[in-house]
This record gives C-alpha cells, sequence and structure tokens, in this order.
C-alpha cells in the first residue's frame, strides 16, 4: 500500500477515535458539538462560487489572515470569502472579523471529503495560514485546478524532523503548492528541505495588523474602572502557567497592582477563577461587568473573547503566555502593537525570530520563569523611564517590520495572472 494510502486508511480507521475526541471536549466547550456535518464532509452549502479561500485552524491564524485578506480583496474586489477553521473559537473569531464571509469548517483530511468539499465551493484559489500541510487536500485541489498557497509559513526544526520521516507522502504534497511564502530565513530553508520549490521569504503578516480603535477605546473603559493601580496583563496563558503566576503575585510584598489573567482557551475560565479563588485573592470576572473591580480586588480573569487588544490597552506591563512552559509561546506582537513593555519566558521557539528581534530592539525582556516576570514587572513600575523608553521600542519595533501582508497578496496575484 502508498503512503497515500496508508494515510486515507488511518483516517477512515480513526473516525471512532475523532467522534469520541469531539465529544470529550464538547464536555468543557459545548461549541466542538456544533457543524459535526461541516467536520465529515457533509452539509455542503455554498453561497457562491469562486471565492477567495482562507484557510486558519484556529484563532491566532485567524487574525494574522486578517491584512493577507484586506490586501487580497484590495486585487480581487469582486470575490466574494470563504474563511474555514478546525477550531470553534478560530471560527467565532472569523465571524467576528470578516463580515458578509462564508464561515466554515474544512473537513478532516479524508479524501471523498475534501474532494466533496472543493467540487461544491469552488474556490478561485486557497490559501492556507501558517503550517497546514493535509495532504489528500492538496492532492485534491491539484485535481480540481484550484490552486493552493502555504502564507505566513513557518516550520520549527522539530516539525520539520517530523515530516521527513513521512516524506514519501508530505513531499508530493507540498509539491502541489503554487507558492510556499515564508515568515522567515529560517522558516524557508526548514520548508525548502520539504520541497524543491522556491520558497519566498515575505515577513509576518502578525505586524500588519493594526490595533483596532474600538478596541483601544475599550481599553479606556476598562482602564477606568481599574483605577491608577500598576496593571499587569498576562495573557495567552496556558496549562496551567496561571498556577505559576498566582503563586508569585502572592510573594509580592505589596498588594497595590492588579494582575488581569487571560487565558487563551475559553474552556479554562472557571478553572483558572478557581485557582485564584483557592488562593485567598479577590477575584472579579470580566463577564461580571465592570462593577465588580475594586481597589481590593486583586486578579481581574478577561473570561471573554474578542477583547485582548482592550487587555492590553488597559495594562501597564504585558505577559506573553506560552511561554512559561516548553510551548513556544504566542503572539508578543500585538502588545507591542499598542506600544506595551513585553515580557515573555524562556519558552518561544514558535516566534522564534519575532521574539529575537523584541529583545534586540528593546521592546521586551526573557524572564527565566514566573518569579522573574512578577520581578521584571516591579522594576518597570518603579522604574518609569524604564517602561516608556520600552514601550517607544514597542511601538517602532513592530512598525519597522510591516509590509508582509502586501508582499504575500502581490505574490499570490501575480502567480494567478500566470496560471
Amino acid at each position: 500500500m502508498s503512503w497515500r494510502g496508508a494515510y486515507s486508511l488511518a483516517w477512515r480507521l480513526g473516525q471512532p477515535w475523532v467522534r469520541r475526541y469531539l465529544r470529550r471536549r464538547g464536555r468543557k466547550a459545548p461549541a466542538y458539538l456544533e457543524h459535526w456535518d461541516e467536520r465529515f464532509g457533509d452539509g455542503f452549502s455554498p453561497k457562491a462560487a469562486g471565492a477567495i479561500w482562507i484557510h486558519a485552524v484556529s484563532v491566532g491564524e485567524t487574525r494574522a489572515a486578517q491584512p493577507v485578506v484586506a490586501a487580497l480583496r484590495a486585487r480581487f474586489p469582486d470575490a466574494p470569502l470563504l474563511v474555514t477553521q478546525m477550531t470553534p473559537t478560530g471560527r467565532a473569531t472569523a465571524e467576528a472579523l470578516y463580515a458578509g464571509a462564508e464561515v466554515r469548517y474544512l473537513p478532516y483530511d479524508l479524501p471523498d471529503a475534501v474532494a466533496g468539499f472543493l467540487r461544491a465551493y469552488k474556490p478561485r484559489f486557497g490559501v492556507l495560514m501558517e503550517t497546514e500541510i493535509w495532504p489528500n487536500l492538496l492532492f485534491a485541489a491539484k485535481d480540481a485546478g484550484v490552486p493552493m498557497f502555504l502564507a505566513n509559513a513557518r516550520l520549527s526544526e522539530k516539525s520539520l524532523n517530523g515530516y521527513r520521516k513521512i516524506g514519501a507522502l508530505i513531499r508530493p504534497a507540498v509539491a502541489t503548492l503554487s507558492g510556499t511564502l515564508a515568515q522567515t530565513r529560517d522558516d524557508a530553508a526548514r520548508l525548502a528541505g520539504l520541497s524543491a520549490a522556491p520558497v519566498l521569504v515575505c515577513g509576518n503578516s502578525k505586524y500588519d495588523i493594526a490595533p483596532p480603535a474600538d478596541k483601544l477605546a475599550l481599553g479606556e473603559t476598562f482602564r477606568a474602572a481599574i483605577g491608577k493601580r500598576p496593571v499587569l496583563v498576562a495573557a495567552s496563558t496556558r496549562d496551567d502557567e496561571e498556577a505559576l503566576l498566582l503563586d508569585a503575585w502572592a510573594e509580592r510584598s505589596t498588594r497595590d497592582a492588579l494582575l488581569m489573567l487571560v487565558p487563551r482557551h475559553p474552556e479554562r475560565f472557571d478553572a483558572v477563577a478557581a485557582m485564584a479563588e483557592a488562593r485567598g485573592m479577590k477575584l472579579a470576572r470580566r463577564s461580571a461587568g465592570l462593577g465588580q473591580l475594586s481597589a481590593g480586588t486583586d486578579v481581574w480573569l478577561g473570561d471573554s473573547m474578542g477583547e485582548l487588544f482592550a487587555y492590553y490597552a488597559a495594562g501597564d506591563v504585558a505577559f506573553v503566555g506560552g511561554s512559561l512552559k516548553p510551548l513556544g509561546g504566542q503572539n508578543l506582537i500585538e502588545p507591542a502593537s499598542v506600544g506595551r513593555p513585553v515580557l515573555f519566558g524562556p519558552s518561544m521557539f514558535n516566534f522564534a525570530e519575532a521574539s529575537a528581534l523584541a529583545l534586540a530592539a528593546g521592546a521586551a525582556r526573557q524572564c527565566d520563569d514566573a518569579a522573574g516576570v512578577i520581578a521584571a514587572f516591579d522594576e518597570l513600575i518603579e522604574n518609569g523611564k524604564a517602561r516608556e523608553d520600552m514601550a517607544d521600542a514597542a511601538r517602532a519595533f513592530t512598525a519597522l517590520h510591516r509590509g508582509a501582508s502586501e508582499r504575500m497578496a502581490g505574490f499570490i496575484a501575480e502567480k494567478l495572472a500566470k496560471l
């Protein structure tokens, strides 16, 4: 049996486990139980054919696609927009960001499901954001004559080694792409190891995301409710990083500041609230309204979706989660674009170049552990000049690296004109 045949058989045989996984996730996040027909290749109801099709697996990729979509729509103004995801939070983000777009789940990589999806929707072309390599999807797109591009692409050494183990499957799939647009030179070199096709370095579209004016205004509202207390925004935290931060926060000698916790996954909101309360801390929740906030509040839980820029705007210093544990970090560009000094932990391999550039620019500091994060926050609150210098450096750092989305859209339009 060929690699492709074995891969497809594994997907078919694995369907009961996939359904079991969705049910298990659905216990904490009921949205996982919705739209099952879309996930398994049913329920096709296209609004229009010939769409610009963007696939962005979850929240981060969906946000990163926003400036790319804007640049593509400027070049293809009459084309409708189709946006697909794999997670409920990604889907909700797309519905909030892309007015008028058709939003749905991409089917799992079953040959008949992805082929049926392409027959039904007939996209003009497809853009897979970051590292979404689905072999059956790519083979089906080639058969259907749908040009496919990998945009804002990144690939770690660990992922490259994993792909090499199934190179007989991955290399022919990657070879079907009409273009691969990488974030960095290192990403391009690793991606080139999967295919003989050229890889273009365009930069990272996340630099092109301007903080929305309404979210900045909401941040001012948050700040007015908080008052003049110093605020540390710990955002996109994962895998019980909050426990580490809460323990370090409890060791502070004063209780004048506010810790704002914004977990990455909404199904963890209640668990994080319980962590704070178990430590005897006075907790307020965003979902309960701003009236809960008081001078005695120790922790404010950002238990909402789509308000991350507002949380950053309300703070004095930002900590980016996913970095205290070996998870590779989350998007540090967002708080920097709001002009907030950025702190992160030792694990930032998902944002290796961006974190290195931010450190070199003086926009960020890397901390060894949660205690180091709290100590750095206290130091920056004490030293207003250092905090302002980092804030200025953060704004300059993000401004310097903009333009990736225009480069990607320009390449895609030029390539399509030649096909």
